[in-house]
């Protein structure tokens, strides 16, 4: 994966005009609205996200890279409870993530009452990958309060779906202990350079979701190629 890595940033530094117009990154949030989550934790989660997206860090990760990222926002809970807040836009200006940000501010409660079924959304998060653009990089960052407790686990889902290239991040919302945060170290993150970001409440939940952002979308160069920093090989 390494060595394929460095094969494709050397192969588009020979064509840095090319590189400039190509997508980067194709990322998707995944944010948990499953019952453990409250009205008052619903509304913190929404606002949180709509917040980081127009935070001058983040739209500097958007907008300052080579290539644009294109941006896709869902809603799981259980088996058959995902829900899209923003189809794949390719973001090209800080109007289009004011756009987005304000969509997500918006949006009211559509499920309430439903288990915590994070393989089911890590299944469909993989099949909208399959209609994504074409970008050199697949990040799905899953925020999330608590483990898998309906359907088939994580480790199922990345064995029987297409997660081949897509790296998982993970934002994991505590409580009086980390143990959430254990529990995404092991079952939920994957790929190279995959993290986990820890909210100690939802109330922490916007400056989280700020610094992963700001993680995700930090780029370096590596021979002409806008690398995100957790792609970089090693």
């Amino acid at each position: 994966m390494r060595a394929a890595t460095l094969a494709l940033a050397l192969a588009c530094a020979a064509t840095p005009a090319a590189a400039q117009d190509q997508c980067r990154l194709a990322l998707m949030l995944a944010v948990d609205v499953s019952a453990s989550v409250d009205a008052a934790e619903y509304r913190q989660q929404l606002d949180g996200i709509a917040a980081a997206l127009i935070a001058p860090e983040v739209v500097s990760g958007f907008l300052d890279g080579p290539g644009p990222v294109a941006l896709s926002i869902f809603e799981w809970s259980g088996r058959f409870q995902q829900d899209m807040l923003v189809d794949w836009t390719l973001v090209t200006s800080e109007e289009t993530l004011t756009t987005i940000a304000e969509r997500v501010a918006r949006r009211t409660r559509q499920h309430e009452d439903f288990p915590t079924a994070l393989g089911y959304a890590l299944g469909f998060a993989a099949d909208r990958f399959a209609s994504a653009p074409p970008c050199l990089f697949q990040t799905l960052d899953v925020s999330g309060d608590g483990q898998n407790n309906d359907g088939f686990p994580p480790g199922a889902a990345y064995e029987h779906f297409p997660f081949e290239g897509i790296t998982v991040n993970g934002l994991a919302i505590g409580g009086a202990s980390r143990g959430i945060e254990a529990y995404f170290l092991e079952e939920v993150i994957r790929g190279p350079g995959a993290f986990v970001e820890f909210a100690a409440s939802h109330a922490e939940f916007a400056e989280a979701m700020r610094r992963k952002l700001e993680r995700e979308l930090r780029v370096m160069i590596l021979g002409g190629l806008p690398l995100p920093t957790g792609q970089l090989p090693r």
